[in-house]
């Protein structure tokens, strides 16, 4: 496969994982699989960052800027760096006319694409203890005990 072709699908699988993590309840790994693909994709000259953007969603101050990258035909948001303060040019409010082209690739194909292309691994889940308290179990009885008041209990 050409490796434009291949740029492609990867922006592809990275559009489609992180559709998926704004709605799904556990999405660090898929936020770990789309923070991972992107800066692969910088590192390897394959995505450009463009620049800076005020947050819609800003967390806890009045303004948070976030960083614009271009990925084959799609535009995504990161977390910026110190430095890109300093080497990117802010391009101000995000333009929210403008939507990434529509996408048809299957959740676990976009997956499994960005986990071999980034070598990420999902963390194991083991399951949680419940917050319960264990079962109630009587004591043994034995000759010396008995929890009847009484011979007529």
């Amino acid at each position: 496969m050409s490796s434009i072709g291949q740029d492609s699908e990867i922006a592809q699988a990275i559009f489609t994982v992180n559709r998926h993590a704004k709605t799904a309840t556990d999405n660090h790994y898929l936020y770990a699989l789309k923070k991972e693909a992107l800066h692969l994709m910088i590192q390897q000259n394959r995505a450009q960052k463009l620049g800076l953007h005020f947050s819609k969603n800003p967390r806890k101050s009045q303004q948070q800027s976030s960083v614009l990258v271009k990925c084959g035909d799609y535009y995504f948001h990161m977390l910026p760096k110190k430095e890109d303060f300093q080497a990117l040019k802010h391009l101000g409010d995000l333009d929210e006319t403008y939507r990434n082209p529509p996408s048809r690739m299957n959740l676990k194909h976009a997956k499994e694409l960005l986990r071999t292309f980034t070598g990420l691994e999902p963390a194991d889940n083991k399951p949680k203890l419940s917050a319960l308290s264990p079962r109630y179990e009587p004591k043994n009885m034995d000759r010396f005990y008995s929890p009847k008041k009484s011979y007529f209990d």
